[in-house]
């Protein structure tokens, strides 16, 4: 195995704008950040439509991306960095929230579909398939099923469920490490509860 064949792209989504910090839509930017200062891992370079950096985890090199594309056109940062450092998109993992977990909940899957998440949409068609591994980040459901979905993930997070979400970044940084190991199911058993 080469150094190129064990090159990991982690990136966190969200919207570039601060007026968006702190809103649900931004978990994956948030855990991103966190992963970052864990990994010592400055993600400052700008390129790819995004903000990047790169250095090493355990065994495996990493590329971290915060595409800048807004939500619904991240698909475009992550294809450039994965076309640029010649990364399948079995070597991808996506940070994102999900409306459809408690705030804090955590769920590692290999593959699926977008699931109604415009993000992980756009990336699906810029990769040309759904075979990269996404952890979703709970950020709770809507109250009402008639509430706006748009003004839902564009709100800011409750203190509390920041930080149920906050406590999470350690394992998120753990299932990510387990992932790139190989190990995706120990993950997913250790983590998605």
């Amino acid at each position: 195995m080469t150094m190129a064949d064990d090159l990991w792209l982690v990136a966190g989504l969200g919207n570039p704008e601060p007026k968006y910090d702190g809103t649900r839509h931004n978990a994956g930017f948030a855990a991103l950040d966190a992963l970052a200062q864990a990994w010592n891992i400055p993600v400052a370079k700008a390129k790819f439509q995004g903000l990047w950096g790169q250095g090493s985890v355990g065994a495996h090199r990493v590329v971290l991306l915060k595409p800048l594309t807004y939500m619904n056109l991240s698909g475009a940062s992550v294809a450039a960095a994965a076309g640029f450092f010649k990364i399948p998109a079995a070597h991808v993992i996506v940070l994102c929230d999900d409306i459809t977990q408690a705030p804090g909940k955590l769920r590692i899957r290999p593959s699926g579909s977008a699931g109604g998440h415009n993000g992980l949409k756009s990336i699906i068609a810029a990769l040309g398939g759904e075979n990269f591994a996404r952890i979703r980040i709970g950020v709770g459901a809507k109250p009402a099923p008639d509430y706006d979905l748009a003004d839902w993930v564009l709100g800011r997070l409750p203190a509390e469920d920041k930080k149920a979400i906050e406590a999470r970044h350690g394992d998120i940084a753990a299932a990510a490490q387990l992932v790139m190991d190989g190990r995706l199911a120990e993950a997913q058993n250790r983590y998605n509860r």
